[in-house]
């Protein structure tokens, strides 16, 4: 009953949003005198205030227009060169720019409740020097059950049949939650001797092993068993979505997860934009718009993707245990060799602690030691591996490089950028900072970065 309450409760206060929204625009109106008093502009920002908290938030548009290349500016294209039932797959084309292939990296977003467009800033950094493609989930809602079921052994296979639609030599760079099935997705291609294989995988802040450092998320999945999810948190989609009675775990519960870890930053966070808005500090309140735009723009995920998920990442810690099984295979990390890894952390991650990603270089023992590396961003969150100041000056080159570095197979495949493979040279990420990239290394003594604190 619970989302059919939500959708109740939103078509109740529509009326109340447009009459706040009419309040709002009555006294912004620069004709009215009461526009330019301190009564006014505090009534227009309790309006708006009030209509921004009850809305439902659309899904937003990447909205890129253009990047720089080699000191040269291009238009984008956004285009769908792949699609099934529950994604799209979206290539960012250059248009009009000629000459040496990109390296074409394959992002993959994660599907647990934010729209692909939260990686907007991912994206717009790796343009210049990649050809890149982003995974677009669909909304479970939006996605009729005829359609049939999507989990997590479908989100594997999504993951392959990309692979092979970029071809041999491609990159894969996978942030938060995808971790998990794009390394499961490289063994099970690497068992097989798919010559699509990736050339190189990057996993970012993702729950690898869950045991090491937990956080309030692990926390959450160690204290339920997989029924009292099954019982409290999936629901049947309501009429009149296209997806009517599908089964899901609806996206305004996961933002609400969201909201009450830190519900007092976004407490705060909305009484400033109130403020600003008073005082007329127009481009701190349209800063606040952006981010909770996006932040608040939420899908539904399938019931059996959720479920699986929870039970195989965070319960029963499968992969990590060697126990993990992909449509009756076992999937085994250890066989990948032809993949050059690299790990990225956060030292304030309080989603996937500090450890959980660097689990994989123990998983991965059949990569060689010398193409594989681990880096720890000192001072950023969760949301800071992939976006922000920080991973665009100090992370984002560290991908590029490593990319650049091992953009050729290590079996003597052609490449990403077209060329015959050569043997790879170390990656310029362990070379360029020794200090805070480290190569993880276990059966040859060396170990992963020592776990920290989390925030």
């Amino acid at each position: 009953m619970y989302y059919q309450l939500y959708e109740l409760n939103h078509a109740a206060l529509s009326p109340f949003r447009v009459a706040a929204d009419a309040t709002r625009l009555y006294f912004k109106n620069p004709l009215n005198p009461f526009a330019h008093t301190p009564f006014g502009r505090g009534v227009a920002a309790a309006a708006e205030l009030f209509e921004r908290t009850t809305r439902r938030y659309g899904k937003p548009e990447f909205g890129l227009a253009a990047t720089t290349v080699d000191g040269q500016r291009f238009p984008l294209a956004e285009h769908v060169v792949w699609e099934r039932p529950f994604c799209r797959l979206l290539h960012f084309e250059k248009v009009g720019r000629t000459g040496r292939p990109q390296p074409k990296l394959l992002i993959v977003a994660p599907m647990s409740g934010h729209y692909a467009t939260l990686l907007r800033g991912t994206v717009e950094t790796m343009l210049p020097d990649h050809d890149v493609y982003i995974t677009d989930w669909i909304d479970a809602r939006m996605v009729p059950l005829a359609e049939g079921r999507f989990d997590l052994d479908d989100y594997i296979d999504y993951v392959i049949a990309m692979l092979h639609f970029l071809g041999a030599g491609a990159h894969v760079m996978a942030v938060c939650q995808p971790s998990v099935p794009v390394l499961a997705a490289a063994a099970v291609m690497e068992a097989r001797g798919d010559r699509h294989v990736p050339a190189t995988m990057t996993l970012m802040g993702g729950p690898i092993d869950t045991r090491r450092n937990p956080t309030a998320v692990n926390t959450l999945a160690n204290d339920h068993d997989l029924d009292w999810f099954e019982r409290n948190v999936i629901m049947p989609v309501p009429f009149p979505h296209p997806g009517f009675m599908r089964e899901v775990y609806p996206g305004f519960l996961q933002i609400s997860g969201f909201l009450t870890m830190n519900l007092g930053r976004h407490v705060q966070a909305h009484r400033d934009f109130f403020r600003h808005l008073v005082e007329g500090d127009g481009d701190s309140a349209e800063k606040h718009r952006e981010f909770y735009d996006e932040y608040l723009a939420v899908m539904d995920l399938t019931a059996e993707f959720y479920l699986q998920t929870v039970d195989t990442v965070f319960i029963r810690h499968a992969l990590p245990r060697g126990e993990m099984m992909h449509r009756g295979e076992r999937v085994d990390p250890g066989v990948i060799r032809r993949v050059a890894l690299f790990t990225v952390e956060g030292e304030n991650d309080d989603i996937s602690g500090v450890g959980q990603t660097a689990a994989a270089h123990d998983l991965c023992t059949g990569i060689p030691a010398d193409r594989r590396a681990h880096y720890l961003q000192p001072r950023v969150g969760h949301y800071g591996v992939f976006n922000g100041s920080r991973f665009r000056a100090e992370i984002a080159p560290r991908i590029r490089d490593f990319i650049r570095s091992f953009g050729q197979p290590l079996d003597g495949r052609v490449g990403g950028n077209g060329h015959a493979a050569v043997a790879a040279p170390a990656p310029q990420p362990a070379k360029a900072a020794a200090a805070s990239v480290r190569v993880a290394r276990k059966r040859s003594g060396r170990t992963t970065p020592k776990a920290v604190g989390t925030r």
